[in-house]
């Protein structure tokens, strides 16, 4: 793929030093809120990272980011059930409390948010928010209900953390525009950051679920990223039709034999919309199985 500039962005950004307290740990919501109340009391800009902890750089570097952007960052680690579909192990997702907690301190993260299961839905819980269309296109067309347990949980940790930032990878696209919609939707006075995908060395993207990927598999999984490059070099070529550029990407990760493509697809980069021709820029978005684990990665392509 000679000739083609370099278009997947990695991510080395060294940790900061700061002189400042001991993290704090808090489980239950009164408690977040008292802490968050008190903090915008005192002038203090509030950026919160969510996340479903067994945590990688690729947290880390949010965490970095929030660091830069406000007075105290937040971190919530919550395992949500509400979005895990029907044919998903929730019990399965990887689990690591202690070794989260050691990386957060040593990035001095200010609190540490770890609510339980029954204090998020306590019994007798039946609200659910849900964001019409965006819930229903890519992933969401996939995993029924995901997005609405997302859009739930995201709107309760708003609600509780009340932060000023809000600060979610990339990667998750199409979860960081539902979100970006639902703060718009509703009225929540939060700025959203969307953070660069952050990856390996040799390109794949990192994610909590590179952990279920054997070696094989694992270079099996590159197919995502290389069929990224290879789609972005054709646009610098001058291809911007959506066809000829996803049957060639869908043709590349197809030659892998572990990989079973479940989706490519060019789309609007702010309605997730599907597109025919690429103009100012689009969004290139895959779902791909390696073996039995799912991935996702996507690129904006610009002419």
């Amino acid at each position: 793929m000679g000739g083609c500039a370099a278009i997947l962005h990695y991510s080395n950004t060294p940790t900061l030093q700061f002189n400042v307290m001991p993290m704090q740990i808090i489980e239950h919501i009164s408690e977040m809120q008292h802490w968050s109340d008190a903090t915008r009391r005192d002038g203090r800009r509030i950026v919160f990272v969510p996340t479903m902890g067994f945590l990688h750089d690729a947290h880390l570097s949010l965490v970095r980011d929030g660091k830069k952007r406000g007075d105290r960052v937040v971190v919530s680690i919550f395992v949500n059930p509400a979005q895990f579909s029907p044919n998903e192990d929730f019990a399965a997702y990887p689990r690591d409390f202690e070794r989260d907690r050691g990386l957060l301190e040593r990035e001095h993260a200010d609190v540490l948010f770890h609510p339980s299961v029954r204090e998020i839905y306590p019994e007798g819980y039946q609200t659910h928010v849900n964001v019409d269309k965006l819930s229903g296109l890519l992933c969401g067309a996939h995993r029924p209900g995901h997005f609405q347990g997302v859009a739930t949980v995201v709107a309760k940790l708003f609600n509780i953390v009340r932060p000023h930032v809000a600060i979610f990878g990339e990667k998750d696209y199409q979860q960081l525009q539902l979100v970006r919609r639902l703060v718009r939707d509703l009225n929540f006075a939060i700025e959203i950051i969307g953070h660069p995908i952050v990856r390996e060395a040799d390109g794949l993207a990192i994610s909590s679920r590179n952990i279920y990927l054997s070696p094989e598999e694992r270079q099996a999984a590159l197919c995502l990223s290389r069929a990224l490059v290879r789609a972005a070099c054709m646009v610098q070529r001058g291809e911007t039709r959506g066809r000829v550029i996803t049957e060639a990407v869908r043709g590349g990760i197809e030659k892998e034999p572990l990989a079973r493509v479940e989706y490519v697809t060019l789309c609007d980069s702010a309605t997730l919309e599907p597109v025919e021709e690429i103009q100012e820029s689009a969004l290139l978005a895959l779902a791909v199985r390696i073996g039995k684990t799912r991935l996702i990665d996507n690129q904006i392509l610009k002419p």
